[in-house]
């Protein structure tokens, strides 16, 4: 039962982080590369579907590597999964203090009522979130290092 765990919890995790490498490195650049204010408007669309979904798999996975942690807590492997289960809270507080409100403002945005700023603000969302992408690849990473 506890091979399937880490298995079902390791793929949960490599999922997630491949989502969000995705964001980072496909999908916002096809978006900042669209015409006129074609980006600025499908950023605002990810932002709201993403916004509703990210959060959900971000906290299931979390409880995954808690469960794993406590379940496989005398085996070999332990203290990588405890790690990976603190970066990912890492990428959770990250997410809470700082992608998340400058999501929650760009997703309402439209062509007319966005701010001057918006682009400088996007900017620094992508920032953060590269930072939280190699926060995940690495908590994945580990994982995958604890199965083998």
């Amino acid at each position: 039962m506890l091979n399937a765990l880490e298995v079902f919890t390791t793929v949960t995790v490599g999922l997630m982080v491949g989502v969000e490498f995705s964001v980072a490195f496909v999908i916002n650049r096809i978006l900042d590369a669209l015409p006129e204010d074609s980006g600025q408007l499908g950023r605002a669309h990810g932002g709201r579907m993403l916004g509703a979904v990210m959060p959900v798999w971000y906290i299931t996975s979390l409880a995954l590597v808690t469960i794993w942690a406590i379940a496989g807590r005398h085996h070999q492997g332990t203290t990588l999964v405890i790690t990976a289960g603190a970066l990912l809270l890492l990428s959770v507080i990250m997410s809470i203090l700082l992608l998340v409100p400058i999501n929650n403002q760009g997703k309402t945005w439209t062509p007319d009522n966005r701010p001057a700023d918006w682009k400088q603000q996007m900017n620094r969302w992508d920032r953060l979130h590269y930072i939280r992408v190699t926060v995940i690849i690495a908590a994945f990473a580990l994982l995958a290092t604890a199965l083998a």
